[in-house]
């Protein structure tokens, strides 16, 4: 019988995206997928994550456990931190999605570029940059960009514009960083659009999916 795996997701967009990622590097996982779309809004609202979001967020992980899951997967960079609560909770490994891109980024260099086009993924991705180049003893400056206008590109539909105005950031962005961290998991399907700018630009769903092939080898 095929590893169960459970991915907990804020965004239906995000579905797909790391859905592809496990049909290419983990095709033979029985991938289950949990969706709470008010999460992101309520954190956006309370400026934080509160109790009332850590309770909700952690109702999903002991879901996930209760269904059988071999390892979980969280897919949302906003409210990446709870993992770290439910970490001390429940037994099932927990995996997120940033952790690995985060480890690559200060591997690469000391200049960290964070791009995000929701501003409530900017705080928790930097402060997991820095924590990660704390652990392996670097030091890093943080340079974080927000794509004005884009996230409101995408809800009136306009993904065109949308994707124009990220590219152009991360092209600009890339003039000052050693390394460019694209914050939120469904900007990812964009990378082949991104031509050489000099640096590398990482995302999370490929790595974030190897980090679980190593959790599951692990087991």
């Amino acid at each position: 019988m095929p590893s169960r795996v459970v991915a907990i997701h804020t965004a239906m967009t995000a579905i797909r995206i790391v859905g592809d990622a496990f049909r290419e590097i983990l095709p033979e996982v029985d991938l289950v997928n949990i969706l709470d779309d008010s999460i992101t809004p309520d954190a956006v609202k309370a400026g934080r994550i509160d109790q009332n979001i850590a309770r909700r967020m952690l109702d999903h992980f002991c879901a996930a456990q209760t269904s059988g899951a071999a390892v979980i997967l969280l897919c949302c960079s906003t409210v990446g931190e709870t993992a770290d609560i439910a970490r001390a909770l429940i037994t099932t490994p927990i995996v997120r999605i940033d952790e690995a891109m985060a480890e690559r980024a200060v591997a690469v260099g000391t200049r960290v570029g964070i791009l995000a086009t929701a501003e409530s993924t900017l705080g928790p991705t930097s402060r997991l940059v820095q924590r990660k180049a704390t652990e392996a003893g670097r030091q890093v400056e943080l340079r974080t960009k927000l794509v004005g206008g884009a996230w409101e590109m995408v809800e009136k539909g306009d993904v065109q514009r949308h994707d124009q105005l990220v590219l152009e950031a991360i092209v600009q962005l890339a003039k000052e960083v050693d390394v460019v961290v694209l914050a939120q998991a469904t900007i990812a399907r964009i990378l082949p659009q991104v031509g050489d700018v000099g640096v590398p630009v990482l995302s999370s769903p490929r790595l974030g999916v190897e980090r679980v092939r190593q959790a599951l080898r692990g087991k």
